[in-house]
């Protein structure tokens, strides 16, 4: 093929693999950026595979210029600014697009391909997921068979060989990879970064608890934090909640937490000993201070402190994902209750209905010892026919009248926040905590799944005797809630009856099946080990782990010199290999081909200094003809032996045969 035909056109097969490739970097588009984005460049890719055969293209640079501009409008319409991350990438999506309907040669499909792997990073920045990442990997390789394609042209064997030339070149260049990853020194803390609004983009709990805020959640299977016991694998016993932060305020129905937590400081606090668990959590970005732990922690992890309530709060924002180990007992610190901190543990709005405080001033007279109170209040809920609903419909926070004896229908915040008002209306300082309930165990990975659908709301009461007391109104009303475990997401939904959406029994037996479970608990344990192993490989790990083989931290340009050393040791030993192992092959070619040479030239043809095989080749058999398809043979032969990139090793053996027998 010409240089000129060939540089009019872009090869269909390369153009194949390069359209497959840019589909997996789709993914990452469709849940950071605006929809219309990926979209137009679906529709850019479909366009192209019907103009292509055709000969049409995007070929006007006026009308180039008119769908540039409105992409810019579009773009800043949408972000309402082209500066930030995702007006950023979008321009560049929307640019791509408009690439793929005016490319028609085959420079542009290189371009399209430098593209595509500038795509294949920008999906890495809008997220570090596990399964965006082998999206976005497997989109990367293609990409080189699309280059490799390219450059094989139209072989017979050109299917199937540029995938085994781009798996040796990702093989050969796996080691350098790794031992970049591991001795580089980091500029960042990890690989792990956030850099859009967590408030806008990630739905969770809040500073307010108000009627219908958790039961928003329960539909969502946003990941909240994965747990590791690194002293058991096994799962923990009885209800397990995971305290997240404390609430004082008390408005009837609404409860709201500190706007600034107070620490405890070490002098007033009891540490409590005996059965103690250590936990190490995986934390997913929330925009807020708050931190979880199994109820309750001891002390706080490096960066937050322990704050009044018993409660981990991080000193900063909690804008990416946060690793830390904390350690929590069940044995509740007997601490006395100051004056402050009781007043504020009784505090009442003054809305409180003439009727619910009789309610809670029957509980008192029939008998005034704090445990008897609780008791009667928890009958109450459980005998006067409330029900747990996930949608129990609208309660303003004056509607605690309206919850108790009409209605009778709510979730656990209702639950929570209700029984709390009651206790302090009968004299017992409450409090309100909100965190997550339970969560899902995963035996092949040893750690709990903990998702926004898990979360939940309980009391705490002080009692005299022993401090403060965790009581889950909850319970009462629905006592399969303390123990349920979220064997699936879809076992969840279908929990209750009143769902607005239930999947068919077909998808629910389909999600319930051991086969599924196993699968979903790989990709879940593979996605953990891919958060704590390489996305939190931050300076910290890779200053103990260089410790620990032995490769003291020398400052961080020492670092780099010593891992440029090792890399061009590396790579001179593998070119030294690659040489070895081809020069044995392309020199018994030689030798046999010079050996074909001197039975030419017995028969009258001999080969000039400066003459190449393929010019000998067609010069010998002019001369020879009765020779002629045995010459062009050996030659050919030779030509493939010396220059192919892989010949098959039987190929010497039948070329030494040709040349024996010529």
């Amino acid at each position: 093929m010409s240089r000129s035909n060939k540089d009019t056109s872009i090869p269909r097969r390369p153009f194949l693999w390069l359209a497959f490739a840019l589909l997996f970097t789709l993914p990452p588009m469709f849940g950071s950026l605006a929809s219309w984005v990926p979209s137009l460049f679906l529709v850019a890719l479909a366009m192209k595979f019907w103009m292509e055969p055709r000969g049409y293209r995007l070929r006007v640079a006026s009308l180039k210029l008119i769908l540039a501009a409105v992409a810019l409008l579009g773009i800043f319409t949408t972000y309402g600014s082209l500066n930030g991350v995702e007006p950023g990438i979008s321009l560049l999506v929307v640019l791509m697009s408009l690439k793929i309907l005016e490319a028609h040669t085959a420079r542009e499909f290189q371009v399209m391909v430098l593209i595509g792997w500038v795509l294949c990073l920008c999906g890495f920045i809008l997220s570090q997921d596990f399964t965006i990442a082998f999206c976005l990997l497997i989109g990367f390789a293609l990409m080189l068979v699309a280059l490799v394609q390219f450059h094989r042209g139209s072989a017979p064997d050109a299917l199937w060989a540029p995938l085994g030339t781009t798996c040796k070149l990702l093989v050969q260049a796996a080691p350098i990879v790794v031992l970049l990853f591991i001795l580089f020194p980091r500029i960042n803390t990890s690989f792990r970064f956030e850099l859009r609004s967590i408030r806008s983009a990630t739905p969770g709990l809040s500073g307010r608890l108000s009627p219908g805020s958790i039961a928003t959640l329960v539909n969502s299977s946003d990941i909240a934090f994965r747990a590791a016991i690194p002293d058991s694998k096994m799962r923990l016993p009885g209800s397990i909640y995971w305290r997240g932060l404390v609430m004082w305020d008390c408005d009837g129905m609404e409860w709201r937490a500190a706007d600034a937590p107070f620490p405890i400081s070490r002098s007033t606090r009891q540490i409590r000993r005996g059965n103690t668990i250590r936990q190490r959590i995986m934390l997913a970005p929330h925009g807020a201070r708050w931190m979880f732990a199994l109820d309750r922690p001891v002390e706080a992890p490096p960066g937050a402190i322990l704050a009044r309530g018993d409660y981990i709060s991080s000193v900063q924002t909690i804008r990416k994902p946060r690793r830390y180990e904390v350690v929590s007992s069940a044995e509740a610190a007997k601490n006395e209750l100051g004056p402050i901190e009781r007043r504020e543990a009784l505090h009442l709005p003054i809305s409180i209905s003439p009727a619910v405080r009789a309610l809670a001033q029957s509980w008192t007279a029939q008998n005034p010892n704090p445990r008897a109170i609780i008791s009667n209040a928890l009958q109450f809920f459980r005998t006067q026919g409330f029900r747990y609903s996930l949608s129990p419909g609208e309660y303003s926070k004056h509607d605690l009248e309206e919850f108790l004896f009409r209605r009778r229908v709510g979730f656990c915040e209702h639950y929570a926040a209700s029984f709390a008002t009651l206790m302090r209306l009968a004299g017992i300082p409450a409090r309100v905590v909100v965190g997550y309930l339970g969560g899902e165990y995963n035996d092949l990975g040893h750690f709990f799944l903990v998702r926004q659908s898990d979360a939940h709301a309980w009391c705490e009461v002080w009692l005299p005797d022993t401090g403060w007391v965790r009581v889950d109104p909850t319970s009462a009303v629905a006592p399969e809630r303390a123990s349920l475990d979220l064997n699936s997401f879809f076992e969840r939904r279908t929990a209750f009856g009143d769902l607005g959406s239930r999947p068919s029994a077909f998808v629910t037996k389909l999600a319930q099946s051991v086969l599924v479970t196993k699968i979903r608990l790989a990709l879940e344990t593979l996605s953990y080990e891919w958060d704590t192993r390489l996305l939190a490989f931050d300076s910290d790990v890779q200053e103990v782990f260089l410790g620990s083989i032995g490769v003291a931290s020398q400052g961080r340009f020492v670092l780099v010199i010593e891992i440029l050393i090792i890399a061009a040791t590396l790579l001179v030993t593998y070119f030294g290999w690659m040489q070895l192992r081809t020069g044995s092959r392309t020199d018994r070619a030689k030798a046999l081909y010079e050996r074909f040479c001197q039975k030419v030239a017995r028969l009258g043809v001999r080969r000039d200094p400066w003459e190449g095989p393929s010019d000998f080749s067609l010069r010998a058999a002019y001369l020879l003809p009765e020779e002629s398809e045995r010459i062009r043979k050996i030659s050919n032969t030779y030509i493939a032996l010396r220059y192919a990139s892989e010949p098959a090793a039987i190929n010497v053996d039948r070329f030494a045969k040709e040349v024996r027998t010529f």
